[in-house]
């Protein structure tokens, strides 16, 4: 599969779900909020981002950009990104139902449209980062538009999930699957065309990529299934919650402190 086929499938599938997605979770997501996962960690208590008042913040994945609003709210200048035309509608709706606004850009991950240095921070929860076929380049851009010293923190779900089933019974605690599987998962139509991709990176794909932008790793969070949550979203419910991990929280940090390039044999 090409990036393009990538690509189109990508945004093909958010613009024909955005209304499916949005009455079945916009609930538990609100329309100011900042849920980092559905294990319901929000940003409010788990403050992976730090104080982001008067910080430049960009979104990247945002969908509706609930989160982008409650960053809005809490003094931040934030630009909220997404591939998909149908989630930025709904990111519109709500900004209009809220009366919190933020700027709305449609644009690839891979290629974000702004200066290097552009930010201090950028964030996703569940957006972009899986649906791409280079997300090592995903973070070599997310490196470029963040400041020295700017934080890059991303939730996908665990690469531990790959292994078993996406179903939220006791059938989902067998496993099917090889962790060291990287080939994308990928629906197609009755045409042939891909209509939904997905990529697997194990854990240490992503610590490598990570390193090899120029990232340095701060933190890595595996929320647990809290007590009294009792909502099935997906293949994540409280069955499988209990017994193994279902999202992971990297948390990363541009060093202040660029090192300089290595010296060439010349030199």
């Amino acid at each position: 599969m090409t990036s393009g086929e990538n690509r189109r499938a990508s945004r093909g599938w958010w613009d024909a779900d955005a209304d499916a997605y949005q009455a079945e979770h916009g609930d538990f997501l609100g329309d100011v909020d900042f849920v980092w996962c559905p294990e319901g960690l929000r940003e409010a208590d788990a403050r992976l981002l730090g104080d982001v008042a008067g910080q430049r913040v960009l979104e990247i994945g945002c969908g509706a950009a609930a989160s982008a609003r409650w960053l809005a709210t809490q003094g931040a200048r934030v630009v909220a990104a997404d591939l998909s035309g149908g989630m930025l509608r709904h990111a519109r709706e709500a900004a209009e139902r809220s009366g919190v606004r933020v700027p709305l850009v449609q644009c690839d991950a891979l290629a974000i449209p702004f200066a290097a240095e552009a930010f201090d921070t950028v964030c996703t929860a569940f957006g972009a980062v899986p649906f791409v076929d280079d997300s090592a380049r995903l973070m070599r851009e997310v490196f470029r538009v963040l400041r020295p010293g700017g934080r890059w923190v991303f939730s996908v779900t665990h690469p531990m999930r790959w292994v078993f089933l996406d179903d939220p019974t006791e059938r989902g605690l067998v496993a099917a699957h090889s962790y060291f599987e990287r080939t994308p998962y990928v629906e197609y139509d009755e045409t042939g065309a891909a209509t939904y991709v997905e990529h697997h990176r194990t854990l240490g794909d992503r610590i490598r990529e990570l390193v090899a932008a120029g990232f340095v790793l701060a933190d890595l969070i595996e929320p647990e299934w809290p007590e009294g949550h009792e909502q099935i979203w997906g293949q994540w419910s409280p069955l499988r919650g209990r017994i193994f991990p279902g999202t992971a929280i990297f948390v990363a940090e541009k060093p202040s402190v660029l090192a300089p390039p290595p010296a060439s044999v010349s030199e």
